[in-house]
């Protein structure tokens, strides 16, 4: 005698396959025909969902004044004509209000000191998370245009002898010199090892070692009497490069031996 069907799960087990991934394999087979089987798809469905859910965060997880953002890896540096669609994102949580920021309001500071600290809380916030924050994300968030942002940035970077952890620093992304002025200083001016110099300026040691090397090379062909165009030439960079590491040479030229 045959064991008695179970009507219970036959009409009722199906509830179970009606998942947001089983519809997203679905979808994905019918649209993709060529993509594969179901195992294929299955695999395509977790990836998807694997990014949603890094990239969403529920309302009991952010508190009154933060927001989500989405920032680059750290561990992503741009490549040439690499778009932002093509580039690792990370979601970050942001303070972009805090009891200080009232405070710095309530005691009529300067509205330029209020963006400043609040950019610089933003951006190592973001760095901690593994992210980096472009002029244009910070313009975007603090409401304001990129260009005074960076001017900001740069000018308490100099003051500070320090760096903020962006894009424009630790990616190189646009024309930020700042950063390879303080790692220069640092190293030749303040006497500190690639590691410690490394450390203090958010960097690898491969990237600071880069800039110095670098540094190095423009530093020898003005010594050799070479001008800035057949520097950019012999070392196949570009003039404003050069310029840029000129006028770093220029400020530690007291400092050689």
């Amino acid at each position: 005698m045959g064991s008695r069907p179970d009507y219970i799960r036959k009409k009722y087990a199906p509830l179970q396959a009606k998942t947001l991934k089983n519809a997203l394999a679905h979808r994905i087979r019918k649209d993709f025909p060529r993509i594969g089987g179901p195992r294929i798809g299955q695999l395509c469905a977790e990836m998807i969902l694997e990014v949603v859910q890094s990239h969403v965060r529920s309302l009991e997880y952010l508190t009154h004044g933060q927001v989500l953002w989405l920032a680059v890896s750290v561990d992503d540096p741009p490549h040439r004509h690499q778009p932002i669609a093509e580039t690792d994102l990370v979601p970050v949580v942001l303070d972009l209000s805090t009891p200080e920021d009232v405070d710095r309001r309530l005691a009529r500071k300067p509205p330029q000191e209020q963006r400043l600290q609040k950019a610089i809380r933003l951006c190592q916030q973001t760095y901690r998370q593994g992210g980096l924050l472009s002029n244009c994300d910070l313009a975007e968030l603090l409401g304001t245009g990129d260009s005074r942002i960076a001017r900001v940035l740069a000018a308490w970077e100099r003051q500070q002898n320090t760096v903020v952890p962006r894009r424009a620093t630790l990616h190189d992304v646009g024309t930020a010199r700042t950063h390879k002025r303080i790692i220069c200083q640092k190293r030749y001016r303040e006497g500190k090892s690639p590691e410690q110099v490394a450390k203090e300026t958010y960097h690898s040691l491969e990237a600071v070692d880069r800039y110095l090397a670098q540094y190095d090379r423009v530093r020898h062909c003005r010594l050799q009497g070479l001008s800035p165009m057949e520097t950019a030439h012999i070392l196949d960079c570009s003039l404003t490069l050069v310029e840029q590491y000129l006028e770093i040479d220029r400020e530690l030229e007291g400092n050689h031996a």
